[in-house]
């Protein structure tokens, strides 16, 4: 982290030294496994699952300790899902995995697809679930009903555009912390990782595993980090994608979110660039695409822009458009090609029909549980200067170095500068070590060009863990899974526990706007 914060203005460096907090002692690190050993092994009654769009699956609800500091105390449903093995005389286990965020809903993303295909869907049970405080696992409540819910997030511009809706993001950021602690105090003080990573090895005694083989990438990466540190005599094998830092996200937050910041326009400069290759035909903003951007931005700082006309217009606002804009470069395939046809439109105003960025902008949006999901959890896990009133001044310098997305990765996360922890603190926080003694070592995947987790955050987790091997994908997005490449060397390590080589590469089976 030294090269990093030689980069930082001066003034974010206190923030950012004053906010790190000394690692864990190897008493600290082992308490959790002893106190996981205390709990009652979950008892899954699997059955088909009633809800719609999950019919292939089977269902079923673990129990847990609400606080792992109580074993035997209060009880947590966690809402779990399972693909049996399609060939099962040939079954190694259960493949244990989670969905990112931290927010996204396991059970949600089942209904998207298999939850895994191939020699992985023949030879293990694939188990993933909702975790604590999310979903259908007693999701979080910082409302006191979702109509207020809705008019909460509805009223919040985040980004802020101006010094007005600053003021008003400080304000509601407050807003939002006072209300989890308001209306779920309880829950908060028990939704760090840590208490996931817990909950993660009572679902593999529930199984029946002696050992843990997990798959998970994005802020699931850090759960498996996390679990790897924890719980290591327990790992069979270790898949993990789009890779959090470890050191950063828990220690060091503010310039982890700097250098994502960054990370993101390293990606918005290779989307110009693949766009103009592309061509006109198919990237209509291509040929000074980052100027187009630019332009198009300070337009909405300066007002909303209204593309089409009359009853069917469509009004977008700085705050709409930067979260979707940042969004919509995580996939190639879908993405870019809307983030293009975004910008067209909006450059055009007036002249463009809207129906296209309609429905655009309704199928990228989170879920306003996400939201709150994701705000308790980062605010459980991360470390910032409990001083909400410094956030523009540091919305100034994020702007210096990431003018499209600094403020926009910055302002996302608030709400934990006024929050309210539990008696207590979260002592079951991790914060490291994080080196990885598990037999096997760790397999990382990561995209050269990803806009949320940059190769520079894998090739740091793999320094924290220490027993990992790092494949980085000449590609782009935030999910480096799916090519011929990558998909078997991730079988290779999950059914053999084969490492590939150091140093292996692999290349997309398809470029951005082919």
């Amino acid at each position: 982290m030294v090269i990093f914060r030689k980069a930082l203005p001066g003034f974010l460096v206190l923030f950012l030294l004053g906010t790190a907090a000394p690692a864990a002692s190897a008493v600290e690190r082992s308490a959790a496994a002893v106190r996981a050993d205390a709990a009652s092994t979950p008892v899954l009654d699997w059955g088909p699952c009633r809800e719609a769009g999950l019919e292939r699956y089977q269902c079923a609800v673990a129990e847990v300790p609400l606080d792992y500091a109580r074993p035997q105390g209060k009880r947590l449903p966690l809402a779990v899902i399972r693909q049996p093995a399609a060939d099962p005389g040939r079954r190694i286990g259960t493949l244990l995995t989670a969905v990112g965020g931290p927010g996204g809903s396991g059970v949600d993303a089942a209904k998207q697809g298999p939850l895994a295909e191939g020699e992985l869907a023949r030879r293990f049970d694939v188990v993933s679930f909702d975790q604590r405080g999310i979903g259908r696992s007693r999701q979080v409540r910082c409302f006191a009903s979702p109509a207020e819910q809705e008019r909460f997030w509805a009223s919040t511009a985040l980004p802020p555009a101006n010094p007005a809706e600053e003021r008003l993001a400080e304000q509601r950021g407050r807003e939002l912390a006072r209300g989890c602690a308001a209306h779920d105090a309880e829950l908060i003080g028990h939704l760090t990782t840590v208490d996931a990573a817990s909950d993660l090895d009572l679902l593999r005694r529930a199984v029946g595993d002696r050992k843990t083989t997990f798959s998970g990438g994005s802020y699931a990466s850090y759960l498996g980090e996390v679990y790897g540190a924890l719980f290591p005599g327990r790992v069979r094998a270790l898949q993990l994608n789009a890779m959090i830092d470890p050191v950063g996200y828990t220690s060091d937050t503010l310039g982890m979110l700097w250098r994502r910041s960054t990370g993101t326009e390293e990606v918005l400069r290779e989307f110009a660039r693949l766009c103009t290759e592309a061509g006109a035909a198919r990237c209509p903003v291509a040929g000074d695409t980052l100027a187009r951007n630019a332009s198009v931005l300070a337009r909405l700082k300066r007002g909303p822009i209204t593309v089409g006309h009359g009853k069917d217009a469509l009004v977008l606002r700085y705050a709409d458009v930067v979260p979707l804009h940042a969004q919509l470069l995580y996939d190639t395939a879908r993405g870019w090609p809307a983030l293009a046809e975004l910008l067209d439109g909006l450059e055009r105003g007036p002249d463009a029909d809207p129906a296209p960025l309609r429905e655009i902008y309704q199928v990228t949006g989170f879920r306003l549980d996400f939201l709150d999901s994701y705000t308790a959890i980062s605010c459980a896990d991360n470390e910032f200067p409990p001083a909400p009133g410094a956030w523009p001044a540091l919305a100034r310098a994020f702007d210096a170095a990431a003018p499209d997305y600094g403020r926009h990765w910055l302002y996302q996360l608030q709400a934990c500068a006024s929050w309210t922890a539990p008696p207590g603190g979260y002592p079951q926080r991790h914060q490291g070590p994080w080196t990885l003694r598990s037999q096997t070592p760790a397999l990382l995947i990561n995209n050269r060009f990803d806009p949320v987790t940059s190769v520079a955050f894998a090739y740091d987790a793999q320094r924290a863990l220490g027993n990992a091997r790092l494949v980085v994908v000449d590609g782009h997005g935030h999910n480096p899974l799916g090519s011929t490449c990558t998909d078997r060397l991730r079988e290779r390590y999950l059914i053999d526990l084969q490492l590939p080589r150091p140093g292996t590469r692999c290349v997309p089976d398809h470029r951005p706007f082919e």
